[in-house]
C-alpha cells in the first residue's frame, strides 16, 4: 500500500486534478490519496487557502463578505464544471461550503478561521472522489472526524495525539480508493483544528504511518529536492537520497517542498518517503530514508530563513551562576515565546526567536525583566536576523567543514553574527543580516558543489527556500 500526497499546485485547477487521478489509477498500490485545497494555477493567481483567510478575515471584521464568498465559489465551480461532474454534484459541494464559511454560531475567532481554512481541502477531497467515480473507479470521500484522526486542541497549530494512530489503521482494510482531505483533523471535544500552514504534509505522514504504508509519495511540482533554492542557482544539483535527519533540517531552515514536521510520523514508523513531480510522474524524484551511504561531498543541503531576531545576555561569571539559563528562558516562556537557538559563551549568551513574535512591547519587558530578575550587565537586540543552515550527514566525518564555509562566507564579504553546531554534527548554522543571505547561501554552495556553480540571473528577494508546495 502507497499513501500518495499531492500538493496545492497539483490541484489547481480540473486538468491538474485529472493528471492526478491519472497518477492515482496508473498504481493500484495508491490506495489512499491525501489531498491540499487548490494552489495557484498562474504566477499571480490566489492559493484557495488565502482565499478563504481573506474571506474569515472580512466576515469577522464587517459580519458580510459576499465578494470574497463569490471568489471562492468561482474557483470551484471552474472545477467542477470543467471536470464535467454535473450541475447536481456543484450545488451540493456549494451548499456544504457554504454551510462552513456562513456558520459562526457558537464559535470564537480562531474556531471559525480553522473552519473556514479546512474548508479548501475538505471540499477539493470531495470533487477529487466525486471525478473518480465518474471514471469508474470504486472511491469515497473520508471525513478526519469519521476516520478518528485526534488532534490536540491548538488552533492553527494542531499535533496527531498518539490514540488517532489506532483508529485511522481501520483505513487499510476500505476497499477502493480513500480520498482523505489534509491540514486538519478533530480535538477530542469534536472541534475541528488545523494543523500549521502547509499540514497537509502531516496528514499524510499520519496516515502513513498508521496503515504501515509501504512508502508515503509526496507529489509537488518539482521533479526532485535540491541542494539549494533553484531561484538563486541556475541548475541547482538534485538530491536523489537524503535521511529523515537532514531534510527535516532543511524544512525547518527554509526548504518549503515538504513541511518540517511531516517527517516526526514518517520517520518513527520507518516508512521511507518520496518526493516526486505530478507534472512529471515517471522521474524517479527524491527518496527520504532513515539512513544512506554519504557521498564524496559531505553537504547534502543549503537553505536559509529570514525574520529573526537575537537578544544578546552578558554578565561577568555568568557561567559559575547555577540556573541562569533556565531562569533566562523563564523570562521568555512567561512572554509566550519559543526560542529557536541558544548559543553562549562564558559570560554570555543570545537567545534567538522569530521577529514575529517578539512585539515592541513584549521586547521592553523582556529587557526590563532581564535587568532587573538577572542583574545583566548588557542586553542587545539584534533585528533582521537570518539564519544560513548547511546539511549533511558526511559533515560528521569530515575534517574542515567549518573552516571552508567561514572562508567561502569571508570571501563574499559577509559578517558572521553567530556560528551554531548542534551535537548531531549533522547540520551548521550561521546567523547573518537578512539582507545578506541570498549572497551566503550563493557563496556556500559555490564552495561545496564547485567553482562551475552558476548563478541565476535573478536572485529572488524572498527567503531562500526550495519550490513551494
Amino acid at each position: 500500500m502507497k499513501v500518495a500526497k499531492f500538493g496545492g499546485t497539483s490541484l489547481a485547477n480540473a486538468e491538474q486534478i485529472k493528471k492526478v487521478c491519472n497518477i492515482v489509477l496508473a498504481d493500484r498500490e495508491r490506495r489512499i490519496v491525501v489531498v491540499s485545497a487548490p494552489g495557484k494555477r498562474h504566477k499571480d493567481d490566489t492559493k484557495v487557502t488565502d482565499l478563504l483567510i481573506c474571506y474569515a478575515t472580512r466576515f469577522l471584521q464587517d459580519g458580510l463578505a459576499d465578494a470574497e464568498k463569490q471568489a471562492v465559489f468561482q474557483r470551484y465551480r471552474e472545477i467542477v464544471a470543467e471536470l464535467g461532474l454535473g450541475e447536481h454534484i456543484g450545488k451540493q459541494l456549494e451548499g456544504e461550503l457554504d454551510a462552513v464559511l456562513s456558520n459562526r454560531k457558537g464559535l470564537s475567532a480562531e474556531r471559525f478561521m480553522d473552519a473556514v481554512k479546512a474548508a479548501g481541502e475538505d471540499t477539493c477531497a470531495k470533487i477529487v472522489a466525486h471525478y473518480l467515480r465518474s471514471l469508474g473507479e470504486e472511491a469515497s470521500y473520508v471525513n478526519p472526524k469519521d476516520a478518528g484522526l485526534l488532534v490536540s486542541d491548538e488552533a492553527g497549530n494542531a499535533h496527531v495525539l498518539p490514540e488517532a494512530y489506532e483508529k485511522l489503521a481501520a483505513l487499510r482494510e476500505r476497499e477502493g480508493i480513500t480520498v482523505f482531505p489534509g491540514f486538519f483533523g478533530y480535538a477530542t471535544s469534536g472541534e475541528l483544528v488545523t494543523f500549521s500552514r502547509g499540514g497537509s504534509d502531516i496528514t499524510g505522514a499520519i496516515l502513513a504511518a498508521a496503515v504501515t504504508a509501504d512508502v508515503y509519495e509526496n507529489f509537488t511540482d518539482v521533479d526532485s529536492v535540491y541542494v539549494v533554492n533553484p531561484n538563486l542557482i541556475a541548475n541547482p544539483r538534485e538530491v536523489k537520497e537524503i535521511t529523515y535527519r537532514e531534510m527535516r533540517e532543511l524544512s525547518y531552515s527554509g526548504f518549503s517542498v515538504f513541511h518540517e514536521e511531516a517527517l516526526i510520523p514518517a520517520y518513527q514508523a520507518d516508512i521511507p518517503v518520496c518526493i516526486k513531480n505530478t507534472n512529471n510522474p515517471s522521474a524517479p524524484g527524491t527518496m527520504i530514508v532513515a539512513e544512506r551511504l554519504c557521498a564524496t561531498n559531505q553537504v547534502s543541503g543549503i537553505a536559509s530563513d529570514s525574520g529573526f531576531c537575537s537578544i544578546y545576555v552578558s554578565k561577568y561569571l555568568m557561567n559559575r551562576e547555577i540556573g541562569f539559563g533556565r531562569k533566562l528562558l523563564q523570562i521568555f516562556e512567561e512572554e509566550g515565546i519559543s526560542y529557536e537557538h541558544t548559543p553562549s559563551g562564558i559570560d554570555n549568551i543570545s537567545v534567538i526567536v522569530r521577529e514575529k513574535d517578539l512585539t515592541e512591547d513584549k521586547e521592553k519587558r523582556i529587557i526590563e525583566r532581564i535587568f532587573r530578575e538577572l542583574e545583566a550587565d548588557d542586553v542587545t537586540v539584534q533585528h533582521s536576523l537570518a539564519l544560513v543552515m548547511i546539511v549533511g550527514e558526511g559533515m560528521r566525518q569530515s575534517v574542515g567543514t567549518t573552516a571552508r564555509a567561514a572562508t567561502a562566507l569571508a570571501a563574499a564579504k559577509i559578517n558572521l553574527e553567530m556560528i551554531n553546531q548542534g551535537s548531531s554534527e549533522v547540520s551548521m548554522m550561521f546567523g547573518v543580516k537578512a539582507a545578506e543571505a541570498n549572497r551566503a547561501v550563493i557563496a556556500l554552495y559555490q564552495e561545496f558543489f564547485g567553482d562551475d556553480a552558476e548563478s541565476a540571473d535573478e536572485v529572488s528577494a524572498t527567503s531562500v527556500a526550495s519550490v513551494s508546495v
